[in-house]
């Protein structure tokens, strides 16, 4: 083993255990998010869901200043800065329970959803401090902190989440403080260079416009297929636990479901990309709609525990093979130099459909019930899979 893949597996095991700590706010948020906005509403139940809203929209507003601050206090200082904003979000999520405000809850929310863009961070610096050949492999480490997220989020959730009875979940955001100083602490040991300054800017001479780009056939259907899926997953995620406790079951068993769920979102990301290599990005991310397909029939199937569980697994690995393979297939539309608008624009698009999907789903719920979020799962997946039939056509008739 060279000093330099040493090094960088040194950094990957920090930043993992970073993001098993840290990254389990975003399963305390979103597990208990819509209960707890739920139980804050008198009237208006509809608008249980605002605060996981208020959640995405963080994620949204806070990737490009994420990414300045970390190039502006190198990653060590910028991610120790990303903990204090998520300590700061928990603090005023607790602040607001205790106050029985619902709409200082959402802002709460939003300021977690900032402090988890910078947790989004941590796999892209692993690799940028590894060698070439060890890239994949640090990537995968820190995606294993994601697995022990989904266990440990949830399991703080049953254990806290009355520890300040009978203001309920107050305790599971509090733990959220407690959490970012630990995730502070490993963070200390991190020793990578500042990157501001360190690389230089990108020739934009060879740059195309943005409507070129975003009008590509290939752009545009990876564009659908990506929102498709991630809007669908926050869809049925976020009204999963109020229709689990709906129908009689706990609170901790709907933790748990969210918990299965959150596992397999990550759990695939070990062969996921070479299963793209091996059969095609379109066709895995064909795979990941019929895997979501699958979720709505084993939901309208039934309301026993077991039916809401494995419709939230099927509903995390279709997430996953669906929106790597999408994001793979817009990674190869752009030129170094048209990057960060491109990007820019994707997740801008992105995150907005999955802010939106989130509010809606407390709407469609309180209006209709949890077979109507399921219902609504078939045109998606229908207008996505035609986009990619679409795609496939248009290739066979370029190369006749």
């Amino acid at each position: 083993m060279t000093g330099g893949e040493r090094e960088a597996r040194r950094t990957a095991y920090i930043l993992a255990a970073s993001q098993a700590i840290i990254g389990s706010a975003a399963p305390i948020a979103l597990s208990i998010g819509g209960l707890a906005g739920f139980y804050l509403l008198d009237t208006d139940k509809s608008l249980a869901t605002a605060p996981v809203t208020g959640f995405s929209v963080g994620m949204a507003l806070g990737a490009l200043p994420a990414a300045a601050i970390i190039r502006g206090l190198g990653q060590r200082g910028g991610f120790m800065f990303g903990t204090a904003v998520t300590a700061a979000g928990g603090a005023i999520a607790t602040l607001a329970l205790f106050r029985s405000e619902f709409w200082l809850f959402a802002f709460g929310l939003l300021v977690i959803g900032v402090g988890n863009a910078f947790v989004q961070q941590f796999r892209f610096a692993a690799a940028d401090n590894a060698p070439p050949e060890f890239k994949a492999n640090a990537i995968s480490f820190v995606l294993a902190g994601g697995i022990i997220t989904a266990i440990l989020g949830p399991q703080i959730v049953i254990f806290t989440r009355e520890l300040f009875a009978p203001i309920m979940f107050a305790g599971s955001f509090a733990s959220i403080i407690g959490l970012s100083a630990v995730g502070a602490v490993i963070l200390a040991f991190l020793r990578v260079k500042a990157s501001a300054g360190a690389v230089a800017a990108v020739d934009q001479a060879d740059a195309r416009p943005l409507m070129e780009i975003v009008s590509q056939p290939r752009f545009a259907a990876a564009l659908i297929c990506g929102v498709g899926t991630y809007t669908l997953m926050s869809f049925v995620m976020t009204g999963a636990p109020l229709a689990m406790v709906g129908c009689g079951f706990s609170p901790d068993e709907a933790t748990l479901g969210i918990s299965w769920h959150v596992m397999a979102m990550f759990g695939p990301s070990f062969f996921t990309g070479r299963l793209i290599q091996r059969f095609g990005a379109e066709r895995i991310v064909a795979l990941g709609l019929l895997l979501l397909i699958c979720c709505a029939v084993v939901a309208l199937s039934g309301i026993e525990l077991w039916q809401f569980w494995t419709a939230l697994i099927l509903l995390g690995l279709g997430w996953n093979f669906g929106f790597i393979g999408s994001t793979a297939i817009v990674a190869d539309t752009y030129r170094p130099s048209e990057k960060g608008k491109v990007q820019g624009f994707h997740d801008f698009v992105l995150f907005g459909a999955v802010a939106f999907a989130s509010l809606m789903s407390g709407a469609v719920y309180n209006a209709y019930g949890w077979e109507m979020l399921n219902w609504i799962v078939f045109p998606v997946c229908a207008v996505s899979l035609g986009a990619l039939a679409t795609l496939s056509l248009t290739r066979r008739r370029q190369t006749i």
